[in-house]
């Protein structure tokens, strides 16, 4: 009977391992073979993207596309302020977050729940649009790269799973360190940001995703064609490889131009996949011990 009842168990854990394993790859070829078809789109030529809806490997292989868009400074000059947008903005973001994190996980901070009430308000209600405008208009950040980095500078979903991080730390710590006569700033420093470097690693790559994906707020506040990201720049391409009139833009180029639009996906989306491995290993443990903790 036990025998017979073991058997069952390992059947049903067998098809249930197989079910879920199928599962999970049909998922993974969901997510991956877009991409697949957008990189091998980029290498195949105009003629044979315009015939087949969906290439998993080019029949003809061409590096055109690439020669164009590494012919002109169009894309280098985007590329450039993407990246300098990226660094600058991950970096302010990072240090106001952190800040900011640290003082709310204080129990003993004056009016904690009350701006702790407004941050969560700030999630589900936001000043729009137009307000936001007018703010950075009359703050003189129109036309400057600090239009795409303060308005989105802390993010509250962010800043919760930093603050819920210190919050889980020990209170021992802090006693300790202010019996040996540091101060609160010391502390932050020397003690609570080198145990935070899980949850630093993950939102960082929040940030940077963030950053480098700017398109609305770089439509809204730059004006000038030669500081647009490479999102804006990748929109200009699409419009203008459309056969569509597209107002101000600096790239010329003839349509069709599938293969370029492809090509330009793949450059505006690799400097992201790169980067991601190096904080991969932070990744789940960051977020989960500042969502679950606190």
């Amino acid at each position: 009977m036990n025998h017979s009842s073991r058997r069952k168990e390992s059947l049903g854990s067998r098809v249930f391992s197989i079910a879920n394993a199928t599962l999970l790859i049909l998922i993974a070829l969901a997510c991956l073979l877009p991409f697949v078809n957008i990189i091998a789109s980029s290498f195949a030529t105009t003629q044979e993207v315009i015939a087949k809806k969906f290439i998993l490997f080019p029949t003809t292989f061409s590096l055109d596309a690439y020669r164009y868009i590494l012919s002109t400074p169009t894309i280098f000059k985007g590329l450039g302020v993407s990246v300098s947008v990226t660094i600058a903005g991950t970096i302010v973001s990072m240090i106001l977050t952190a800040l900011m994190a640290y003082g709310l996980s204080r129990r003993y901070l004056p009016l904690r729940n009350t701006i702790n009430f407004i941050v969560v308000f700030s999630m589900l209600f936001s000043g729009g649009m137009i307000p936001t405008f007018l703010v950075v208009k009359s703050v003189g950040l129109i036309n400057s790269y600090w239009s795409l980095v303060f308005p989105v500078a802390i993010n509250a979903f962010n800043m919760i799973i930093m603050r819920n991080f210190f919050q889980a730390l020990p209170d021992s710590l802090e006693e300790s360190a202010k019996i040996d006569g540091s101060n609160d700033f010391g502390i932050f420093l020397k003690i609570m940001l080198p145990l935070a470097l899980p949850s630093i690693a993950t939102i960082s790559l929040f940030y940077a995703v963030a950053y480098w994906n700017t398109y609305m707020n770089a439509i809204l506040y730059i004006n000038d064609s030669v500081k647009w990201p490479i999102q804006v720049l990748l929109r200009q391409i699409v419009i203008v490889s459309s056969g569509m009139q597209a107002e101000g833009t600096s790239v010329d180029i003839i349509p069709p131009a599938q293969t370029i639009k492809m090509a330009v996906i793949v450059v505006a989306t690799v400097p992201m996949l790169i980067a991601y491995p190096f904080v991969q290993k932070h990744f789940t443990k960051g977020a989960l011990m500042g969502a679950v903790k606190g």
